[in-house]
């Protein structure tokens, strides 16, 4: 398929169960039953299923149930970890994700996962009756969209085992939202529902053999873009650290980071702030001794990671605790209760001089996040383009015949209550610069940073 590169890497929810909880005044919690039996996160539809031997993960929807993963391995795994207030609940924490996961005991074995009732089958029209059901339950952008899910629900009738995937790839490309995927690695298929509206953005400034059209040009067109960058502006003088995710040096006496991912900074989740902050740390004395006093921070070539990556990160360059997003989930007609996320000053030095935040249609997900924590500091302005509009974490459900489908459930608004989603976040008119022009490539120069470079050369 066109642009592998899109693919996206689902969120996989990282459970460890918690020993040892205790109410606020130390006094041990009883705990009458064990954490065996089944276990609902609603807004999620996720059931999971503690056993003495082998835990399993289920999937629940309208249509039913299906298996997640039938060897559910708590022990295995970092990042959220469960505690038990009671009972009759777990809260799911973890350090890289921005709110919990409620998880309530069910009293009986959940309804729609009675062995009789588990999905496991490659029967399209039950394989459709499961797709259209799971986001006709969790999806939250129909209206933003667009689209009348409705009318497709009994579009199931049509389809065949040859024309399956045909079907339900249309509707997902409806959409044009690149948090929404359906991948089946047994049969070779992926599709990825905002690839197309970012093909289309890409190529607004491009003509001839430059178009993109196939990821060898698209590839092309990256790396010489990077090269310039590292070679004509950078004179191939800078840091990088060793995850290959921020690099960073001097351009005209301004400093430049360029912020790649939000993520895999550590193999081990369990530590990856900490050696973020060690990154951060030694770039941020970097600039502290270089004595630049103006900074342009790259994440047009960021596709994302987890959000208190991104929230670590925006704490350098802030000037004191600032409210920067807010999120909800949807669960049923309704959403989960908001939660609220600010960001304060961390480490050493913080930058808080004039900053100029290079964005584009390729910045996406957690890195819209940061453009979030950042647009509002009266110190910082926006130039390039607008990011790519998709805030959600990644939900992740498996049909019946063991094909993923991810999609947005997730409402991202920023400090002042607006939403972005599918329309991203952007500069001024006057500051709007594409990222890739035939201009820039023939004349090798980056027209971004020129522009960066501009504006802070005129400001005192």
């Amino acid at each position: 398929m066109i642009l592998d590169f899109l693919k996206k890497y689902f969120l996989v929810l990282i459970l460890v169960f918690l020993v040892g909880c205790k109410s606020d005044d130390d006094t041990p919690i009883i705990i009458e039953d064990t954490i065996n039996g089944f276990w609902l996160a609603e807004d999620k539809g996720y059931v999971i299923e503690f056993t003495d031997d082998q835990d399993i993960l289920y999937n629940v929807n309208t249509s039913g149930c299906s298996i997640a993963d039938d060897n559910f391995k708590i022990e295995e795994l970092a990042g959220l970890q469960l505690e038990m207030l009671n009972n009759n609940e777990l809260i799911g924490r973890s350090e890289l994700i921005a709110s919990d996961i409620k998880f309530i005991r069910l009293e009986n074995q959940n309804e729609f996962c009675l062995p009789d009732q588990i999905s496991e089958t490659d029967d399209p029209k039950v394989n459709y009756d499961h797709f259209w059901n799971i986001f006709n339950d969790y999806y939250a952008f129909f209206e933003t969209r667009n689209v009348d899910w409705s009318q497709y629900e009994d579009l199931g009738e049509q389809v065949t085992s040859e024309n399956f995937y045909q079907v339900i790839g249309e509707l997902v490309l409806l959409l044009n939202d690149g948090h929404v995927a359906i991948d089946d690695e047994e049969n070779n298929i992926s599709i990825d529902s905002g690839v197309h509206g970012l093909l289309e953005r890409l190529n607004a400034s491009l003509s001839g053999d430059l178009v993109i059209d196939s990821d060898e040009v698209y590839d092309k067109l990256y790396n010489q873009r990077l090269e310039v960058i590292a070679l004509k502006y950078l004179g191939g003088e800078y840091e990088l650290d060793e995850s290959g995710n921020i690099a960073w040096g001097i351009i005209d006496n301004v400093g430049y980071v360029n912020i790649l991912g939000m993520e895999g900074y550590s193999d081990d989740e369990s530590i990856e702030l900490q050696i973020l902050n060690s990154i951060l740390d030694e770039m941020m004395d970097d600039f502290k001794n270089s004595g630049v006093s103006k900074l342009i921070i790259d994440v047009r070539f960021n596709g994302g990671g987890y959000d208190m990556v991104s929230i670590e990160i925006a704490s350098r360059f802030v000037d004191q605790e600032r409210l920067v997003f807010s999120k909800k989930a949807r669960l049923g007609d309704s959403f989960t209760e908001t939660t609220s996320v600010s960001v304060s000053p961390k480490g050493d030095f913080q930058f808080t001089d004039e900053i100029i935040l290079l964005t584009s249609p390729l910045t996406a997900s957690a890195a819209e996040i940061f453009t979030l924590c950042m647009k509002d500091l009266p110190y910082v302005t926006i130039v390039g383009d607008n990011t790519n509009g998709v805030f959600s974490d990644i939900l992740v459900h498996v049909l019946p015949n063991g094909a993923f489908v991810g999609l947005s459930n997730e409402v991202y608004s920023d400090a002042q209550g607006v939403v972005y989603e599918s329309i991203g976040v952007g500069p001024l008119e006057e500051n709007r610069v594409p990222l890739f022009s035939n201009d820039d490539f023939v004349e090798e120069k980056d027209s971004g940073i020129n522009k960066a470079v501009e504006i802070l050369s005129n400001l005192n």
